[in-house]
């Protein structure tokens, strides 16, 4: 009883917040949802190009039942997953995204929470896990790639939230006012020196 509670509670996060994370990209130009927007080279459809290669590698290879989309060896990894080319539209990564989803969640259905899987990429004595673990794993790394989402979007014009039904007008005068309050205490603990 306790692990289809679990199974499920973990499951519906792992669907909450990849419908997050896509939801960054709405309304985006091309150019926005593309280009470069940390020192690092991070972007929003990078991200997602991303979580969806985590995703297909943890619940597909991981228990033996390979993604069906193509991905390189993990071995091979060139870091090619953290942005979009230009021969990739946004459609495509989208799609790559949607079809890794049926995939994880069919795995995610059809085994049992201690059905064991291993991850060669770990070292040892890690390698060997269970869906649990992977559960939990690439629901954390969900959950840390949007937060990246969330800052980056956030950047590009302050737009903020977990989805589109929550999100609030944005009061541009309380905002400033708020920035200019915790810029004046960031001043006062650690005065500027001249």
């Amino acid at each position: 009883m306790i692990d289809e509670f679990a199974k499920g509670n973990l499951h519906g996060r792992l669907r909450r917040d990849r419908k997050a994370l896509l939801w960054k990209l709405d309304g985006l130009s091309e150019y926005d949802a593309r280009r470069p927007l940390t020192a690092t080279g991070t972007n929003l459809l990078g991200l997602v190009k991303h979580v969806a290669t985590v995703e297909a590698r943890y619940f597909g290879e991981v228990f033996d039942r390979p993604s069906p989309e193509p991905l390189p060896r993990w071995q091979d990894s060139d870091g090619s997953d953290l942005w979009a080319t230009e021969d990739e539209t946004r459609d495509q990564i989208i799609g790559f995204y949607w079809r890794t989803w049926e995939h994880s969640d069919a795995t995610i259905n059809e085994l049992a929470l201690d059905a064991p899987g291993h991850v060669p990429w770990w070292p040892e004595p890690y390698a060997d896990t269970n869906l649990f673990a992977i559960m939990v794993h690439v629901l954390g790394e969900s959950i840390r790639h949007a937060g990246h989402a969330d800052i980056l979007r956030e950047d590009l014009d302050a737009r903020t939230g977990l989805r589109a039904e929550l999100e609030k007008q944005i009061d541009e005068e309380a905002r400033a006012a708020y920035c200019a309050k915790i810029e004046q205490a960031a001043r006062s603990a650690a005065p500027i020196k001249a």
